[in-house]
This record gives structure tokens, sequence and C-alpha cells, in this order.
């Protein structure tokens, strides 16, 4: 018994459509079992599914094979979650805030914040 991948992502809620579990695919951000798949790729029990999505790589290991969307609880256990735990919140960079109808960045302005971001020296 095998599923295809992108519709087991979306099925146990990895991704929140199935055309973006298709699209990831398509851009490489899938792996089954160390190797980069296309959508229609087969996946069974036992298969190691890598995803970055979200900004963060989620290492899975199917449990249960599924093809229509199921709920979080049943969902939880058709997998066994190997991922790293996301980083701490102090650890993300703050996007810098401005107040709205403020318009763009001036040009002094948008070196400042290339600055604060760490995009230049």
């Amino acid at each position: 018994m095998s599923a295809r991948v992108d519709a087991w992502i979306w099925a146990v809620r990895l991704t929140k459509t199935r055309s973006q579990a298709a699209a990831a695919c398509r851009a490489g951000h899938v792996k089954v079992n160390g190797e980069r798949v296309k959508p229609a790729q087969a996946v069974k029990p036992g298969d190691e599914v890598r995803i970055y999505h979200g900004g963060r790589e989620r290492i899975v290991e199917v449990k249960e094979l599924h093809t229509k969307r199921i709920g979080p609880p049943v969902a939880a256990e058709a997998y066994v979650d190997n991922s790293p735990p996301p980083p701490p919140r102090e650890h993300v960079a703050v996007a810098a805030v401005r107040d709205r109808g403020a318009g763009r960045p001036t040009k002094r302005e948008r070196r400042e914040l290339d600055e604060l971001r760490g995009r230049r020296p």
C-alpha cells in the first residue's frame, strides 16, 4: 500500500493546501529517504520524509498512510516527528515596524533597515 507524497503531506497537515505540497515537491523542498521527489512519488510506512516549509525543516517518519485530510489529533499519530526543535523566539529576527500609512522608506531609512538586518557591512 502506498500514497502520493503530496497528498500525504497535505492529509497529515504538514502543509495547508495540497497545491502548496505539490509546489514544495516541484521546487525540491521535499525529500523521501534522502532523494528529491516529484509530487506523484509514492510513500509507504517506514519512509523518512523531509520537507522544508515555513522557514524550517520538518523530518518525519511515515507511520500510517492517508490520502484524505484528517483532523489534527489523528494526523499527529500518522507520523513520528524527528524534527529539531524550532529556534527560541529571541533568536528570530524582529521585523521592523512602520506606522500605517508612513509610505515607502527613504533611501537613508532603507540603508538603516538593511544594516539592522545584517544585509550590508
